[in-house]
């Protein structure tokens, strides 16, 4: 049971959930999140631990870049079966949708120059 509460706990903030629905669609890095959300990147650090930690997100270091990905699943069954119906979830929400729109025109490597 306690892995079933970590994941829902984990999807009880709309902040992760939007997380998740746009790496549905790529990784991305911290800048990249904290750009499309608004928020500070001790934020969305704060908010990927969570995920993580639930097994819904992984990340993958790239020299200097760390890429987070939706998870596979392989550590936690009601993670991976969350993730699934997820896919399937919001994407008709407004705020989802603007967020999705907005990836495209975020740049990591301008974002990180400032």
């Amino acid at each position: 049971m306690r892995e079933f509460v970590k994941v829902m706990k984990a999807l009880s903030d709309p902040s992760r959930v939007k997380i998740l629905k746009m790496l549905e669609r790529d990784s991305m890095c911290v800048c990249e999140l904290e750009c499309a959300l608004g928020l500070a990147q001790p934020t969305v650090s704060k908010h990927l631990k969570v995920l993580e930690e639930a097994g819904l997100v992984a990340y993958q270091k790239d020299g200097l870049w760390v890429n987070y990905m939706l998870a596979d699943g392989k550590r936690n069954d009601y993670a991976k079966r969350m993730l699934g119906n997820l896919k399937k979830w919001l994407n008709e929400e407004s705020e989802v949708r603007t967020l999705v729109e907005k990836l495209p025109e975020i740049d990591r490597a301008k974002i990180c120059r400032k």
